[in-house]
């Protein structure tokens, strides 16, 4: 695998016979047993070049996901327009247009104080943000890139705690949005916060979340995880306005060009 070199950007965004039937029957048993070495040795030598066994493939994977916050483009991270075919309401399609990225930085006053406690576990290598609007510019959405300091037992024990303390739908664990000055999310602050989700990935030290509200900075009462909001029957205003799809699915489309920037990190965005 191989990567680009490290940046990081600001927000304006990169056999011979040996006679006789003894010794031919020798030099036979002899050649079967130097072959057989040589397989052996072909097999071990392989693995190595592939990178060992399942095990320490994986481990490669880890760690290799855990460096592509210097190693690939923010435009392949966080790419200029999103497509989520089937992501909005009654899977209806959504386009999200990239307006704002913030400087790549640490975790200081990143998070509320709740949320920083709970990923305190994991550390924070780097955070990478991104906020998207949607094609009619009526909602906006910021996305987090949160590169972890943890190892794989580290990251299984924060997602376990995520998903049997239910820790991705309270209210008081939600993200900080990033509102950009001059940009539709110029209002979308901590009171505008509508519907948000926060996935801890295990095969990868990385939590990914997203956090959605309106574009005309308008406050929101009840906020709903987008895991409630998104599901049939919900009537928020929230749910109703779709804002959770606009959470889940953009978080979802982040999180799957994460994925293939493991396997790809010098490949092109499309």
């Amino acid at each position: 695998m191989s990567f680009g070199e490290p940046e990081g950007y600001d927000e304006r965004v990169r056999p011979r016979p040996l006679g006789g039937r003894v010794r031919s029957r020798t030099a036979a048993v002899a050649a079967c047993v130097v072959l057989g070495l040589g397989l052996i040795g072909g097999a071990v030598t392989g693995s190595w070049l592939v990178g060992g066994s399942e095990d320490g493939g994986e481990q490669d994977t880890f760690a290799a996901a855990g460096d592509l916050w210097h190693s690939v483009p923010v435009d392949q991270l966080f790419p200029r327009t999103v497509k989520g075919t089937g992501a909005g309401p009654g899977g209806a399609d959504r386009t999200w247009t990239r307006i704002a990225v913030a400087p790549d930085s640490g975790c200081k006053d990143a998070f509320d104080p709740l949320l920083k406690k709970a990923l305190a576990p994991v550390g924070c290598q780097r955070l990478l943000r991104a906020t998207y609007t949607d094609a009619t510019q009526s909602f906006v959405t910021t996305v987090g890139l949160l590169f972890t300091k943890a190892d794989t037992t580290s990251m299984d024990a924060l997602a376990k705690r995520f998903r049997s303390q239910g820790l991705g739908t309270r209210t008081d664990l939600m993200p900080r949005p990033y509102a950009a000055k001059n940009t539709a999310a110029a209002r979308f602050g901590p009171e505008q916060r509508a519907s948000w989700t926060v996935s801890v990935l295990t095969d990868a030290p990385v939590v990914v979340y997203a956090v959605s509200g309106w574009a005309d900075g308008r406050t929101v009462d009840t906020p709903l995880a987008a895991e409630q909001a998104t599901q049939s029957g919900a009537t928020s205003a929230p749910a109703q306005a779709g804002l959770g799809n606009e959470a889940q699915g953009l978080a979802d489309r982040i999180e799957r060009a994460l994925r293939k920037d493991v396997t790809s990190p010098t490949e092109k965005p499309s």
